[in-house]
């Protein structure tokens, strides 16, 4: 048979090949996927560079206590903008503290405590400059809906109280824990969209129980969905008391226009901020010239004076109740940091610094752990209080301090000026706080974006406002966990095509220039190969093949010769990865087709390499690019063509 003289070429010569990275041992790969995992951030980094004993240990304080960053180079005039920030929170904290406990079932003045002992923890331990500390809403929803059933607050008022302190603790433990064990990427298995939609749920299903205060209503549905909460409220039409009806209706009529006129003029921020403190004391003074108790106008009645008790005896630490109280303190301690987490990340990215989501964690659960035990209930990083925080000029967590140091003001010696304040004032400062959770531009952001997140979005609201809020959370994680899931079980594949006179290769239903290589067919594979998804791979790699082979038979062109694997992608892959590779070559093999990969990655390599696929495949046959691959293809099918000839 006679030889063919096919001149070298530089890809059939000398295209430079993908090397084997070499042998580690066990032990120091999965220390480097460990520290990839728990410390991507390097936090020792500021320890180990610095010389000596003391300066490191100094260092090591530093990290552990973020407040030492930032209080040795403190100034009179960092000073002034934060006593003016706190202060200003504080006014916002007092009547939103009282409101948010009231909607949680508890005494009102936890609502205050709440704002004093935790604020102080944060100041020390918080990694944000802009977060304001205190109760939210939704958190403040979530007690008495899954505490209620296991100690109703009407009927045993001091169980329920104990309870939740006692959740509080256990949401502060799981915080804590989460930090510390360098977890604090479990947050983001929360989707944005499911968040919105809960969060929208969320505030739709207090603004409704709100409706109770609105109308002076005596007795009211514990359902939080919008069946239940409409029929309680058109069922006792002939107890509804306009006197209360119009005062709230007035307060927050207010309320809004103050936002409104502070959204339009950004310099009198102050002027919402100090609205609702102004419609409380408004409201309690109009209260006690009308007589508004003998007009159906609930009031708080007596609070008490001093700064936090201790409730560390009250903790319920064993059966039966234990139970619901850990469940409650996880559910509750989840959403608190992913709201507390969510605010501080948008705060420190417009102002160009870095949050660490493991410090705040740390931060948050000792806040929680510690107010547990001096009468306060979860505390987070509420967005309107931040808002403020940030609007009146905050320079660092000093605020919060600030903010403690006046609500404690408040505690010994302000309380009884409470006595008269209306109920429904409350209930109207709610309602205006939750209308600003509501994000409709990142709803209809997510309907133009991407239509799969609008859905998950929808579906987390609809199960908070159709059922209840354990089933809405339900949703909004199962949701996220699915679309993990099916990204991570069905990766994308597609065809590359060669762009006109480059030697670029882009995808073929992105770019309508890309021109496929006759008898190639490249492959792109945009995910880590592993367990969860090379069965699906299989068959669509398979199906691609087919396709190929069909569209070539139909127009007559060049036979298949050959398939590129483009792996630039592939970050990993495991033992049913390398089979997937290996069952490909052979199947491809008793089919005349070489298979060929583009671009793999070292570790890819490596496992190929131990597992025995590079030596069936051939050291030819892989590629750094894509292009030296359809080159060496297109010369072989030209070689075997001549050799077919002859």
């Amino acid at each position: 048979m006679p030889v063919v003289d096919v001149p070298e070429t530089p890809v059939a010569a000398g295209a430079p090949r993908v090397p084997v990275p070499p042998a580690r041992p066990f032990l120091h790969i999965l220390g480097a996927h460990l520290r990839e995992t728990f410390f991507p951030d390097d936090p020792f980094r500021a320890v180990a560079r610095e010389d000596g004993h003391g300066r490191r240990a100094v260092a090591a304080l530093r990290y552990l206590f973020p407040c030492l960053q930032w209080l040795p180079c403190y100034t009179l005039g960092a000073l002034r903008s934060d006593l003016i920030a706190g202060v200003t929170v504080a006014s916002l904290a007092v009547p939103q503290g009282i409101s948010y406990a009231k909607l949680a079932d508890l005494p009102p003045i936890m609502g205050l405590y709440s704002s004093f002992v935790p604020a102080l923890v944060y100041a020390v331990m918080g990694s944000s400059r802009d977060l304001a500390v205190g109760t939210t809403a939704v958190g403040s929803l979530l007690f008495p809906a899954l505490l209620g059933k296991e100690a109703p607050p009407a009927e045993n008022p001091e169980l329920y109280m104990h309870l939740a302190f006692t959740a509080t603790f256990f949401a502060g433990v799981f915080q804590a824990g989460l930090g510390i064990l360098r977890l604090g990427f479990v947050v983001d298995f929360l989707s944005q969209a499911a968040i919105v939609g809960f969060m929208g749920g969320a505030a739709t299903v207090v603004c409704l129980q709100q409706l109770k205060g609105l109308l002076g209503l005596q007795h009211f549905t514990r359902a939080t969905d919008v069946v239940a909460v409409m029929r309680a409220v058109f069922s006792q039409t002939h107890h509804w008391r306009w006197e209360s009806l119009v005062l709230g209706c007035c307060c927050l009529i207010f309320l809004l226009m103050t936002r409104f006129f502070s959204k339009r003029r950004p310099r009198l921020f102050w002027v919402s901020a100090a609205a609702p403190l102004a419609s409380l004391v408004v409201g309690s003074i109009f209260v006690y010239l009308v007589h508004g108790q003998n007009h159906g106008i609930e009031v708080i009645g007596n609070l008490k004076k001093g700064i936090n008790p201790s409730s560390a005896k009250s903790l319920i630490l064993s059966p039966p109740h234990m139970m619901v109280a850990l469940k409650t303190g996880i559910i509750t301690g989840l959403i608190g940091l992913a709201e507390g987490i969510a605010v501080g990340r948008s705060f420190a990215m417009s102002k160009n610094y870095h949050v660490d989501n493991n410090k705040e964690m740390v931060a948050f659960g000792l806040a929680n752990i510690v107010g547990s035990c001096t009468s306060c209930y979860l505390t987070t990083g509420p967005f309107s209080r931040s808002a403020v925080n940030v609007n009146a000029g905050c320079k660092t967590a000093m605020s919060n301090a600030v903010m403690a140091v006046a609500v404690a003001v408040t505690l010994l010696f302000l309380t009884p000026l409470f006595h008269y304040t209306p109920l429904v004032v409350l209930s109207a400062i709610i309602i205006s706080a939750m209308l600003g959770v509501f994000d409709f531009p990142a709803a209809v952001r997510l309907w133009k974006v991407d239509k799969l997140d609008f859905c998950a979005c929808l579906g987390a609201y609809l199960g908070v406002v159709l059922d209840n809020i354990g089933i809405g959370l339900s949703i909004a994680v199962g949701i996220s966990v699915v679309r993990i899931l099916l990204f991570v079980a069905r990766p994308r594949t597609t065809a590359l095509g060669k762009m006109p006179n480059s030697t670029m290769y882009r995808r073929m239903d992105q770019y309508a220039m890309a021109e496929s290589v006759p008898g190639v067919l490249v492959l792109q594979v945009d995910a880590p190969i592993f367990f969860a998804n090379a069965s699906y791979l299989r068959e669509r790699i398979s199906r691609w093949i087919n396709e190929e082979e069909e569209r070539i038979k139909a127009t007559g062109e060049q036979s298949l010769q050959c398939v590129v694997l483009e792996m630039g992608a592939v970050a990993g892959i495991d033992t049913s990865g390398t089979k997937l590779i290996e069952d490909l070559s052979k199947s491809l093999h008793m089919k005349n087709i070489q298979i060929a990969l583009a671009n793999p990655g070292s570790e890819v390599m490596k496992k190929l390499d131990m597992s025995k696929v590079l030596m069936r495949i051939d050291d030819e046959w892989i590629f750094q690019k894509v292009g030296d691959a359809c080159d060496y293809a297109l010369l072989n099918c030209k070689i075997a063509t001549v050799q077919h000839n002859i």
